[in-house]
């Protein structure tokens, strides 16, 4: 077991079981597009013409057999499709207090995915690195999503590539995402590239992106002038901590960084969802979906 999960599994376990039954009405019930609307209309039965019905529904194949008006009749496919992006680049290593952005970010995909899963809809995925080193198309089933999460607890970081191949992992969802679905992109997005393929990928499904960020990218203890190293590129610099400039900068960076980030989601329709490494992730996404239960 990769050490970037919580070590108290059993008791993780039957916590997000728990949660997962909750998440899952407010998953279904939330006021996202698809979910409001449907996956689509299907063809259900006929019945006879009645008085008001509106006529560009008339079954002509049945009323020239019947000799009288038949009506088409439809139903809502409710089916709820769940996609996750995941990503397991080495920047995802980071994190403070023990508890890294990977660790979060495989929490909260497992708990996303077992409440997808009470809802007997289809579930995928993309995980990626410097690469994109697993997919799975939407399909339906408890199988598939144990085995989706069976992938999530055996990432091996060792075998991971540098760099981030977030956009390759959006275009591969993309491409194949065939019905209208919800979509969890679950990433620090220390990424360049990916903005415009994410736009599109909002354009036709409902796309949430859970941004996995650490106290530490806004704020550094102050004990001194420390030497940090790069996951990515393993460079090693000198960061003067007790500098007041140097702390006012390092914040306003990330500041930035957030800022820019929720003003694209805001623009292109993408649902942002930050959460940090050192909040309770079930109480978040708890009162995120109720919230937008609420407001469905």
């Amino acid at each position: 077991m990769p050490d970037f999960f919580d070590k108290n599994l059993a008791g993780l376990s039957s916590r997000l079981k728990i949660a997962s039954a909750v998440l899952a009405e407010n998953m279904r019930s939330g006021n996202f597009r698809s979910m409001t609307r449907g996956q689509g209309i299907e063809f259900s039965d006929v019945r006879e013409y009645l008085p008001g019905d509106n006529v560009r529904s008339i079954d002509w194949n049945v009323t020239a057999k019947m000799g009288r008006p038949y009506m088409k009749l439809y139903e809502e496919d409710r089916e709820l499709n769940v996609f996750f992006i995941l990503d397991c680049s080495l920047s995802m290593l980071s994190g403070s207090n023990n508890k890294s952005k990977m660790r979060t970010a495989c929490n909260v995909a497992s708990l996303l995915l077992l409440a997808s899963s009470n809802n007997s809809g289809a579930n995928g995925a993309v995980f990626f690195d410097g690469e994109v080193f697993f997919s799975c198309k939407p399909k339906s089933g408890k199988e598939n999503a144990m085995m989706i999460l069976s992938k999530i607890d055996g990432i091996d970081f060792s075998m991971a590539k540098r760099g981030s191949a977030l956009p390759n992992a959006i275009k591969a969802a993309a491409a194949m995402l065939k019905k209208r679905s919800l979509v969890f992109v679950i990433s620090d997005f220390r990424a360049d590239g990916y903005r415009t393929d994410l736009a599109f990928l909002a354009q036709k499904h409902d796309v949430v992106a859970v941004r996995i960020s650490d106290s530490s990218d806004s704020e550094l203890p102050r004990i001194g002038t420390l030497p940090f190293s790069d996951y990515e590129t393993r460079k090693t610099v000198l960061l003067p901590t007790n500098s007041s400039s140097f702390a006012k900068s390092w914040f306003d960076a990330n500041r930035r960084r957030l800022e820019s980030w929720n003003d694209f989601c805001v623009k292109h329709n993408v649902v942002p969802l930050p959460i940090l490494t050192d909040e309770d992730f079930v109480l978040v996404l708890t009162k995120f979906f109720s919230a937008r239960k609420r407001h469905s």
